[in-house]
């Protein structure tokens, strides 16, 4: 199944509401530190409800270490500056999906990361600068999902 990794994660609910993705769609989901936050916050505990013993969760020390232990082939950064749409891919099992914190997004750095196989954006009326984290999430993880059938789904 798909992979989900959060960069340096600031808002304890979208974290929370990406476990319970996660958990739903059998997706794993990595978090890169540091984080605005620490995975006992009764934030991240409500937002993912009981849904945390059902989810893959991993918290990595940085990226190199995320990368290490993921061993991507394919790392779609998801950025409200890229040109080509999230429906422009045909997503593979095993594909990384890459988001940054909320305000700012990945940095530079990340986006340019040799392990970063294309930059994605998700279609928003002009003017606006970026869907809340957790529903960008959803909008991404589920196209890659239903191009492969919602596998697995009841």
């Amino acid at each position: 199944m798909f992979r989900i990794v959060y960069f340096s994660p600031q808002i304890p609910p979208n974290t929370g509401n990406a476990i319970r993705i996660a958990a739903n769609t059998g997706c794993e989901l990595h978090l890169v530190e540091p984080l605005g936050f620490t995975m006992t916050d009764a934030q991240v505990r409500r937002a993912g409800l009981d849904y945390h013993e059902m989810a893959n969760v991993t918290v990595h020390p940085n990226l190199a270490t995320a990368w290490e232990k993921l061993a991507p082939t394919r790392v779609f950064a998801f950025t409200a500056h890229a040109t080509r749409f999230h429906t422009d891919v045909a997503y593979e099992p095993d594909d990384v999906l890459l988001f940054g914190p909320e305000p700012t997004g990945l940095p530079d750095e990340v986006l340019t990361d040799s392990h970063v196989t294309d930059q994605l954006r998700i279609p928003m009326l002009e003017g606006r600068r970026s869907m809340n984290l957790a529903n960008a999430t959803s909008v991404a993880l589920y196209e890659a999902w239903r191009q492969h059938g919602f596998e697995g789904a009841v």
